[in-house]
């Protein structure tokens, strides 16, 4: 290549990147719409979340941000889309404690979570909630660790690798025992076979067993999280019930195209954090379950690498599978 043409290489390319940097500097662009991808249905916390967040992220940001549900595939049909989509900023995506399982569940997906996606913020966690029959001989988590040793308890789910599931295989994990677990379709099949006697225990989503605990219909172990939750403030966490390795909060965060450009991800990130720190939100979160967990894109990409190292090792351990 002559010299000449190099020069004009060379200074096509540094056209090319200021103007994507003067792109990303103009952040959000007029006109543009953002979608914030949910993988889940309507409806449930992880949805019931990212609409708040989506419609405090449009008065900040002055452009629509919508939300889209893309279900399936264990999450992984709108993070597939996500991964694939235009890094500008104008898709977001909403994800759970599922998707960091998922890293380890799905090898062949048809995306790489850990680099095709980067982090962005977490917003808060919805912690498991241990739960047995008002009428079970298991009065409470220490008499639980003793009766998980000295016999076989049924553990339900709502199904083979979601978090009721890993919880209890972290459980068993931490206390040497060996429940044996029976997977549902959905968490409420499992509430009702709970309450009817067919199951000894369910570590369960804080939303699909705190009516039952009200009504008196189950009663409360512990809850895995570091503080009390107010709407069953004489609940121990499983801290001071005697487990404090048992932590498992079903969180949610938000994450982006990798190669979004930095100052849109930190003005996501920046926004994002101070939306979540807002006394409304965090009454809305509270009255949804949810314990208020903001961590912007630096401090959530070391948590999320220790969450999916975290189950890796578990799931390997318990020999748990998708299927």
């Amino acid at each position: 290549m002559q010299r000449r043409e190099l020069l004009g290489s060379v200074a096509a390319l540094t056209l090319l990147g200021t103007q994507g940097l003067a792109r990303a500097q103009e952040f959000p662009r007029a006109g543009m719409t953002v979608k914030y991808i949910v993988p889940f249905p309507p409806g449930g916390l992880t949805d019931v979340m990212a609409r708040a967040v989506a419609q405090k992220l449009t008065e900040v940001l002055k452009v629509p941000v919508l939300v889209e549900n893309k279900a399936g595939g264990n999450a992984q049909i709108g993070a597939d889309q996500v991964a694939k989509s235009t890094p500008d900023g104008s898709s977001l995506l909403a994800i759970t404690l599922t998707h960091a399982a998922n890293v380890t569940l799905f090898p062949d997906a048809p995306y790489s979570f850990m680099n095709d996606l980067r982090p962005v913020a977490l917003l808060a966690g919805s912690p498991m909630l241990i739960v047995v029959p008002s009428n079970s001989a298991v009065t409470d988590f220490r008499d639980l660790m003793k009766v998980a040793k000295a016999r076989p308890l049924n553990a339900g789910s709502s199904g083979n690798g979601t978090p009721p599931h890993l919880t209890m295989a972290l459980f068993n994990d931490i206390n040497q025992s060996q429940m044996t677990h029976v997977p549902y379709r959905g968490g409420a099949p499992s509430m009702t076979d709970l309450m009817g006697g067919q199951l000894d225990i369910v570590f369960s989503n804080f939303p699909e067993s705190i009516a039952h605990v009200k009504s008196g219909r189950l009663r409360a172990l512990a809850l895995c999280s570091p503080a009390r939750n107010p709407m069953v403030a004489d609940v121990p966490t499983t801290i001071e019930a005697g487990m404090a390795g048992l932590q498992v909060e079903n969180w949610t965060a938000t994450m982006i195209q990798a190669k979004t450009p930095d100052v849109i991800v930190e003005r996501y990130s920046r926004e994002i954090v101070k939306i979540m720190a807002a006394p409304d939100m965090a009454e809305r979160a509270t009255q949804q379950g949810f314990r208020i967990n903001a961590r912007g894109a630096d401090e959530f990409g070391v948590f999320l690498k220790g969450e999916v190292e975290r189950w890796a090792r578990i799931i390997k351990t318990a020999r748990i599978t998708a299927g």
